[in-house]
């Protein structure tokens, strides 16, 4: 298990839940359909790795 008890994955989910969200607001303000799905799309991904640190958090222990 690594060593750092999954902190990286909460990092990367952290930061592409904040990138995801703010594509997502940036394709609502331009009515740009496709910006808002890469953002959607970003902040599921960063939930997901987000929830995979947890998990290894919680098996570390």
């Amino acid at each position: 298990m690594s060593e750092d008890k999954g902190m990286k994955d909460k990092a990367k989910g952290l930061k592409d839940k904040v990138v995801g969200d703010a594509k997502d607001k940036l394709g609502k303000a331009t009515d740009d359909k496709g910006k808002q799905v890469e953002g959607k799309a970003q902040k599921a991904k960063g939930e997901v790795e987000d929830k995979t640190g947890d998990a290894k958090k919680k098996l570390s222990k």
